[in-house]
């Protein structure tokens, strides 16, 4: 139970968001209306996803340092629920302007360029699944997702301010704390960020165990 309580707090944010972002009042903003609840969803999915590639990084990081491939499964499942939860943002976000903008894809900047960045990470997984030898491809993968990562964070937050953009607090349009007065989203927002994260991380680490005992499976087959 000790071990398992952050999987316990996952639930229970999760479950909150659900409830509360579904049924809790919002603040009545002009044309987005009740569509605002999309936030505690995309937006908090995105935030999750950014933080579970800083993640990954860091295991990349550690494994250049150290060549174990402990750290490369690391690397590897949280990138792979970070592309996960990119996906569930663009879809959740695509419905959002579906009703606020007229169409699921206007060729937004902040659109266009999330796409360029999962495909960015689509590309990291053919990569790594293109090498055999398992070091070979921990190291270039390791360095890519690297670089992959130095490359999104300006490609989403950067360049969409430097253009017109329909998003809100990218080129000139004033982000939600413009008009969110009474802080009710901030009740959901936040909690959702940790709750979302905290799925993704749950999710790797199961994947990183299941890697695990399949290599290790591998190793005794090959030594019997």
């Amino acid at each position: 139970m000790r071990q398992s309580w952050w999987k316990i707090l996952a639930i229970g944010l999760l479950l909150y968001t659900l409830t509360a972002g579904l049924l809790m009042d919002v603040p009545r903003l002009p044309i987005l209306n009740e569509t605002i609840r999309a936030l505690h969803f995309h937006v908090t999915m995105w935030f999750g996803m950014i933080l579970m590639l800083v993640v990954a990084v860091v295991y990349s990081i550690k494994y250049l340092r150290s060549n174990r491939l402990e750290h490369d499964d690391m690397a590897i499942e949280f990138t792979n629920a970070a592309i996960l939860f990119g996906v569930l943002g663009i879809v959740t976000g695509m419905l959002w302007a579906k009703f606020t903008w007229g169409d699921y894809w206007s060729g937004d900047p902040k659109q266009n360029a999330s796409a360029i960045g999962l495909l960015m990470y689509f590309a990291y997984l053919i990569l790594r699944g293109s090498i055999t030898d398992p070091q070979q491809r921990a190291r270039i993968g390791a360095v890519y997702n690297i670089f992959a990562f130095a490359a999104f964070i300006p490609l989403i937050f950067v360049l969409p301010r430097l253009t017109d953009s329909l998003h809100p607090g990218n080129g000139g349009n004033p982000g939600f704390n413009a008009y969110d007065l009474d802080s009710k989203l901030r009740m959901i927002f936040y909690p959702a960020i940790i709750g979302w994260t905290l799925l993704g991380a749950w999710v790797a680490t199961v994947r990183v165990r299941i890697r695990r005992v399949e290599r290790t499976l591998e190793d005794k087959l090959i030594n019997s």
